[in-house]
């Protein structure tokens, strides 16, 4: 427990880090980015391409038309402009988004390995081919157990624990992989899930509750049109940080732990090894609560 508060408040505190911040608001420059290029480039002839297809649509037709003799006549220009935003922009946040988590979780653990355990040894247990495969495998099985689980949402005390719980899992096997592929072996990293293990799914499931906040600001973009183009941007915004600082939980966590067992190793075998106890930058209580000096 006491090392999981310690990551925890670790973690909270190197989210005011420049770079993290810096890599939170990315994905807003990434999608003002992807939209200018698209109004620039393709705007006027996607807008007239999607003009023509309801054109070629009867209902369409008779639908603007109707709505034109009850006093919406402008909605006949806007409506293939208004189609054509409401299409682009989620393509742009998702793409931003996956653009971001492929560079965080790497950027947050080199952020937290380089100030806290610079002499830590990298003995490259894990890849990042066979990351990416098993983040697929894992994230396909936990999208099928969403999909098989959706009957019981309605059961209403499970709509509050199952999303949560499959989200935490999937969070606790890609994060646990990612953070010590570098760092531990294959062994060192099953040893740590096998002691760990119910500490690293509560960290998931509850980093998966705090990545539920941005969906209630996307449900207020859709109820509050008129703030949408203020909300989106804060639910991306949100979104990106909870990830930041799951990255980092995970890392000050599985670190620690993996230098606690090399310390005890050490011990049995009588051999120290690069990166026990003594390698450790650890950072006093009040001072991590602060912004921390660029790396």
């Amino acid at each position: 427990m006491k090392l999981l508060i310690d990551s925890f408040w670790r973690a909270a505190a190197y989210c005011l880090h420049p770079r993290v911040i810096a890599l939170s608001l990315l994905p807003l420059v990434l999608m003002v980015a992807i939209g200018l290029g698209v109004g620039y480039f393709f705007w006027d002839s996607v807008v007239a391409w999607v003009a023509s297809i309801l054109e070629s649509l009867a209902w369409v037709t008779a639908l603007l038309s109707w709505l034109e003799g009850v006093g919406f006549g402008g909605l006949r220009r806007l409506l293939a402009p208004l189609i054509v935003v409401f299409a682009v922009v989620p393509l742009a946040v998702v793409g931003s988004l996956l653009v971001v988590a492929a560079m965080m979780t790497p950027a947050m653990l080199s952020l937290v390995a380089e100030r806290r355990f610079p002499a830590l040894e990298r003995r490259h247990g894990g890849s990042a081919t066979a990351g990416a495969l098993a983040a697929v495998l894992t994230t396909f099985v936990a999208l099928l157990a969403l999909i098989v689980s959706i009957p019981l949402w309605f059961v209403p005390p499970l709509v509050l624990i199952l999303p949560p719980l499959i989200w935490g899992w999937l969070t606790y096997k890609v994060m646990t992989y990612d953070v010590l592929a570098e760092h531990a072996t294959k062994e060192e990293r099953r040893e740590l899930v096998k002691r760990h293990r119910s500490s690293l799914l509560g960290m998931g499931i509850l980093t998966g509750y705090l990545g539920a906040a941005p969906s209630l600001v996307w449900a207020s973009g859709v109820l509050f049109l008129a703030l949408a183009p203020v909300l989106v941007p804060v639910a991306v915004w949100i979104y990106t940080l909870v990830f930041a600082f799951a990255a980092l939980w995970f890392s000050h966590y599985a670190l620690s732990a993996l230098q606690v067992l090399r310390a005890e190793r050490d011990l049995a075998t009588g051999r120290p090894e690069p990166g026990g106890p003594s390698s450790v930058i650890e950072v006093d209580a009040p001072a991590a609560l602060l912004p921390l000096p660029p790396a």
